[in-house]
C-alpha cells in the first residue's frame, strides 16, 4: 500500500528524502519516548503501592529509607492481617454483588430509554438527554441526605441493597446520555431495510441495532461497573455493619483505627483491587475508546 508519505518522498530529491526520513524517524523516537515516559508516571502509583505492600514497619517508617526499594526482607504479614483480621473476602464478595446488579439495571434501563429519545422523540429526545445528563452533575454530598430518608422509608437501612437501589440514580442518566449519541451514529436505513425485510421494529432493533452498538453498551458496562466499585460516600452513608460493606468502605474502616493507620494492608487491599481493574480496562480498551468516539459521531 502506498502511502501519502511515499508519495511525497518519491517527488523529493535524494537528499531531501533522506532529510525527510530522518525527521520521521526523529519524530516518531520522541513520540515513543513520550509515550513511555507518561506509561511509566502513570504505573508509579501501582508500583508504589506494592512494594509498600511488602515492607515492614521498620523498612516504612525509617525516613532515610527509599519508598521504592526494600531496606529489610520482604513480608506477607501485611497480606495475612489484611485476610485474617478484617473481612475483606466479604467486602469484595458484596462489591461485585452490587456491581453486577447495578450493571444489569443500567443496562435494562439505559437501552430502551436511549434508542427511545434518539429515534422516537425528535427534537425533544435531544433536550431530555441533557436534562437527564444534568442530573448526573448534582454532587453525591447533596443527594445523600435526602436519599437516606428514602433509604430508611422503605427499610434498607445498613444493606448494600440500598446501594443497588441508589447507584443506578447516577449510572443511568451519564450513561443515556452516552448511548444516546452512539446510538445516533447508528443509520436508520439499517433498521429500515430491516423492516422491509420483515422483521417487526423490536426484531430489527435486535438483529441490527444492538450488534452494532455492543462497543456503546461494552463503554456503560465499564462505566457502571468501575463506578459502582470505587464509590465511597453512598456507601459509607448507608452501610454500618462489616458483614454489609463494600471494598470501598469496608477497607478504610477497619483498617484505619482512631490514629492508627495499617498503611502496608491498605496498600494491599488497594492494589488487589485497582490491578484488575486496570487490567480489565486495557483487555476492552479499543472497544471502550470506539465507544466514546463512535458515540461522537452521527450517521
Amino acid at each position: 500500500m502506498v502511502t501519502t508519505a511515499d508519495r511525497t518522498m518519491a517527488h523529493l530529491p535524494d537528499e531531501d528524502s533522506g532529510k525527510y526520513r530522518v525527521m520521521t524517524i526523529g519524530a516518531r523516537v520522541v513520540l515513543y519516548l513520550l509515550a513511555l515516559l507518561f506509561a511509566a508516571f502513570a504505573a508509579i502509583p501501582f508500583i508504589w503501592m506494592i512494594i509498600t505492600s511488602f515492607k515492614t514497619d521498620q523498612d516504612l517508617y525509617n525516613p532515610n529509607h527509599s519508598p521504592f526499594e526494600f531496606t529489610t526482607p520482604p513480608t506477607l504479614h501485611n497480606y495475612t492481617l489484611l485476610f485474617t483480621s478484617t473481612h475483606y473476602l466479604t467486602f469484595i464478595a458484596n462489591t461485585l454483588i452490587v456491581a453486577l446488579l447495578v450493571v444489569v439495571i443500567t443496562v435494562a434501563a439505559v437501552v430502551p430509554a436511549a434508542y427511545s429519545l434518539t429515534r422516537l422523540a425528535g427534537r425533544w429526545g435531544e433536550n431530555l438527554g441533557i436534562l437527564i445528563f444534568l442530573v448526573y452533575l448534582v454532587p453525591p454530598t447533596l443527594l445523600f441526605i435526602p436519599l437516606t430518608g428514602v433509604i430508611a422509608d422503605i427499610n434498607l437501612q445498613n444493606s448494600w441493597w440500598s446501594l443497588v437501589l441508589v447507584y443506578p440514580t447516577f449510572t443511568i442518566p451519564f450513561c443515556t446520555w452516552l448511548m444516546m449519541g452512539f446510538f445516533k451514529s447508528v443509520p436508520w436505513e439499517i433498521e429500515e431495510q430491516a423492516m422491509i425485510d420483515g422483521y417487526t421494529r423490536l426484531g430489527a432493533i435486535w438483529r441490527t441495532v444492538i450488534p452494532i452498538s455492543i462497543p456503546g453498551i461494552l463503554t456503560i458496562v465499564i462505566f457502571s461497573f468501575t463506578l459502582t466499585m470505587h464509590e465511597f460516600v453512598y456507601a459509607l452513608a448507608f452501610v454500618q455493619s462489616s458483614s454489609q460493606k463494600t471494598v470501598s468502605v469496608g477497607v478504610f474502616t477497619e483498617l484505619i483505627r482512631g490514629d492508627v493507620y495499617f498503611w502496608q494492608s491498605l496498600m494491599a487491599a488497594a492494589a488487589l483491587v485497582a490491578l484488575p481493574v486496570a487490567l480489565l480496562y486495557n483487555f476492552f480498551l479499543d472497544r471502550f475508546i470506539a465507544g466514546f468516539t463512535l458515540g461522537a459521531v452521527k450517521g
